[in-house]
């Protein structure tokens, strides 16, 4: 289903430093919290490899924009209260009264999926190596602080700040300083990689929109 005008395209994204929650605390009777995603997406590691992906993909990240474009130009021709959104109803009428621009952007789609795909094949292969030594990390800062058990954060509803994702993501970045960006011949990601990949995704997504916000905050306060 046809819903964003503009999908969520990290082709050309440049990796903002990541926003993440307040500074580690203490863990607190043995407790603390983290988040894995944040702590693989701080990676210097990651984000230095994302950066080469960017270089060396650079005709495929200009070609999907223009794809991206096309596909804008296409779609805000179905968005009939021109809101910058196809709701579910707006995209009922388009594959009824308008199923040739529907098909158009059904084809952009694929071809931006296709474009894209070498890119994020190398991107989880980055990721699946950050996430390797994760484990490790984890263990030392479990270790050097007392920690005798991890909560998800979302499993907190009040209490003291236990959030040990800094700490881990020190750790992390101690222990990874670099890794390879082409996936050797016959490497096929596992579904764990793929599902953090997705995740990471998401916090420089978040972290980009942040920034972006920010820049916009301190232009209209000039």
């Amino acid at each position: 289903m046809i819903k964003n005008l503009t999908p969520a395209l990290l082709a050309g994204l440049a990796i903002p430093a990541i926003m993440s929650a307040a500074p580690a605390a203490a863990q607190v009777n043995g407790i603390a919290t983290v988040e894995p995603a944040i702590v693989v997406a701080q990676s210097q590691a990651l984000q230095t490899a994302y950066q080469q992906i960017g270089t060396t993909f650079q005709a495929q990240r200009t070609q999907i924009e223009q794809l991206q474009q096309q596909r804008t130009s296409l779609a805000q021709q179905l968005d009939t209260n021109s809101d910058g959104q196809l709701t579910d109803e707006e995209v009922a009428a388009a594959q009824q009264n308008n199923s040739s621009v529907v098909q158009q952007i059904q084809g952009l789609d694929q071809q931006i999926g296709q474009v894209q795909a070498p890119m994020q094949r190398a991107r989880v292969y980055v990721v699946e190596q950050v996430a390797a030594q994760y484990g490790a990390a984890l263990e030392q800062v479990v270790n050097s602080n007392g920690i005798t058990l991890i909560l998800n954060p979302e499993a907190i509803v009040y209490g003291p700040n236990v959030d040990i994702t800094e700490d881990v993501a020190a750790a992390l970045n101690a222990r990874v300083t670099s890794v390879a960006t082409t996936p050797p011949e016959g490497w096929e990601p596992g579904r764990n990689s793929v599902q953090l990949f997705q995740q990471v995704q998401q916090v420089l997504m978040l972290a980009a929109m942040q920034a972006q916000q920010q820049q916009q905050q301190q232009q209209q306060s000039q």
